[in-house]
This record gives C-alpha cells, sequence and structure tokens, in this order.
C-alpha cells in the first residue's frame, strides 16, 4: 500500500471492526484507535472491550478509550498522534473540537444512501419501512449529525426476505472498499465532494428502543413482516402470549406473512399445536417460523410447539 496517510480510526461494534481489518490487511497507516471504554456485559456482567478495541490489540494499534469526548487529556493525547485523517464507523457523535483536528477533516461510513436514513438505526429502519434499496456512503462531518459533503457511496438491493443482521453482514463488506477509495482519492488529492441533496421526503433512522420492537397486530401482514426481519436477529421484534396463567413474552425472529380475507381479532392464534402458529392481523395473517420464549432457547416453530401448547392468543 503506497498510502501516506496517517489515519486515526474510530468506532465501537463489529460493523466497525469489519471495516478496519481490512484497512490493516491492505497495509494502510492506521496509527491509532478510539472506542468506548470497557463495560461489564452479559448475563455474569464480566468486563467486556469493544470489538474495535480486540481487533487493534490483536494488530498492535494504540487504543484510547475516553469516558468523554472533550475530555483535555484525551484530546492532548489525540493531537500527539498528528493524524491527517479520522476515519469513523459506528461511533459516538463527535464534537468540533475532534473532527475538526485532522489535516484532511473527518469523514465517516454511514450504512445508508445519504441523505435518507439519517441516525442510529439505518439498517434497521430500511428493512422496517420496505425498502427495497440501500447503500453505503462516506461523507465529513460537520456541525449537523449525518449531513456533511458526500464523498463516495455505494448502492445494494434489499433482498425480499433479507433481516437485519445479513444485510449488515454485506453493508460491512461494501463499506472496506468505499473508506479505501475515500482515503486513496484524499492522498493523491482527487477527491471531490458535493452537498447533500435537498429532499422533501426524507426517511430518518433514529435510535431502535424497546417500544420499537413491540408487534401491533392490527397493522397489515407486510410491515409486520418487514418490523420483524428489521430487527432480527437483535434486538428481536416481540409480543406477549396469553398463556394457562399469564402473559408469556416471545421474540420473534422469522415470519411468512399471508395476505387474506378472515373474520378473526388482531392477535387471535390458529394453529394445529403441531407444526404451525399464525397470528391474525389487520389483512390476512403472520406464520411464525423462528421464535424464542423468555428465558429458553430459541426453536423453529415445530420445536417450540412440541413442547409448549398452553397457549391462547397473542395479548
Amino acid at each position: 500500500m503506497n498510502n501516506p496517510l496517517r489515519i486515526v480510526f474510530m468506532g465501537t461494534p463489529a460493523f466497525a471492526a469489519g471495516v478496519l481489518k481490512p484497512l490493516t490487511e491492505k497495509g494502510y497507516n492506521i496509527i491509532g484507535t478510539v472506542t468506548v471504554p470497557d463495560k461489564p456485559a452479559g448475563r455474569g456482567q464480566q468486563i467486556q472491550c469493544s470489538a474495535v478495541k480486540q481487533l487493534a490489540i490483536e494488530k498492535g494499534i494504540p487504543v484510547l478509550q475516553p469516558e468523554k469526548l472533550r475530555d483535555e487529556i484525551f484530546l492532548q493525547q489525540l493531537r500527539r498522534w498528528n493524524a491527517d485523517v479520522f476515519v469513523v464507523v459506528a461511533f459516538r457523535m463527535l464534537p468540533e473540537v475532534v473532527w475538526s483536528m485532522p489535516k484532511y477533516g473527518t469523514f465517516n461510513l454511514h450504512a445508508s444512501l445519504l441523505p435518507q436514513y439519517r441516525g442510529a438505526a439505518p439498517i434497521n429502519r430500511a428493512i422496517i419501512n420496505g425498502e427495497t434499496e440501500t447503500g453505503v456512503t462516506t461523507f465529513f462531518l460537520d456541525h449537523e449529525i449525518d449531513t456533511g459533503r458526500l464523498a463516495f457511496s455505494e448502492k445494494t438491493v434489499i433482498g425480499e426476505e433479507e433481516n437485519a443482521g445479513r444485510l449488515h453482514d454485506r453493508l460491512m463488506e461494501m463499506g472496506a472498499p468505499l473508506v479505501c477509495k475515500t482515503l486513496d482519492a484524499i492522498a493523491s488529492g482527487t477527491l471531490q465532494t458535493t452537498p447533500q441533496p435537498h429532499l422533501n421526503d426524507l426517511r430518518p433512522a433514529p435510535k431502535i428502543y424497546k417500544e420499537t420492537c413491540r408487534i401491533n397486530w392490527n397493522n397489515s401482514a407486510r410491515d409486520i413482516h418487514n418490523l420483524v426481519r428489521g430487527l432480527s436477529p437483535y434486538p428481536a421484534a416481540f409480543t406477549e402470549m396469553k398463556g394457562a396463567n399469564n402473559n408469556l413474552l416471545l421474540k420473534i425472529f422469522s415470519t411468512t406473512p399471508e395476505i387474506v380475507p378472515h373474520n378473526l381479532q388482531p392477535g387471535a392464534i390458529e394453529s394445529d399445536r403441531k407444526s404451525y402458529l399464525k397470528v391474525a392481523c389487520r389483512d390476512g395473517y403472520i406464520y411464525i417460523l423462528d421464535l424464542q420464549l423468555s428465558g429458553k432457547k430459541r426453536l423453529p416453530v415445530k420445536d417450540f410447539l412440541a413442547g409448549f401448547k398452553e397457549f391462547t392468543d397473542m395479548a
């Protein structure tokens, strides 16, 4: 790799690590990484570090983990690295004192075709909204979140049955070459950025909260199906099932919609208690294919029905 840029990479989850790894393998000069502090996670509350930190340690790259991005000690450490450019992938919102620091600025890889789906959950929201196309975009940070000047983008089709997990992995693989393309254009002096277009039908991508994930059986079969695949495998759509003695929390990971007329109330269950479980919604049914009872293992519907039959309708 003949790219002289001194690069600091900022990111946290697997998506970011999946972009950082090809950069290191191609020989880009990653002089440091910035990620979140270690924190307890999981049932045992064991201290865990981010996916980016794990990879950085493996590759021998220095790591900074500031609690606060305006902390003067952190800023001094960052300045000492004397970076030419910062690359941001799935990280916190940066203050201007950070993103304006490098000679060539700071650019971000975003998992949508900007200006559409600005925000924290572009992959989930695109599928939930039934989009058939998305992509990845590199853009330079500015004062307002996800609004800076565009560098490059690449489109892809969203499969009819594709869920958020599979799309996440595909966009991660698409993102690394786009970051490389942006870095190479900066190094060669050929990069030309453009302002984001002003659109009247902007669709945002706000953070996913628990109530976002609750299934409303009064919605259409297609909307419910899109919600399920847009939240699968994590954090997963959920509903409550009326059991023999109480309501039971169910996570649902995979469904098939059936649009047919019926006279049932939304949430009513039809099942042979052996091979299928379908729930009435506004304009048809949702066949549940893959689910998890709270505190139990994730199961295909046939295995679930083999061990659990005491239920009536969805709450």
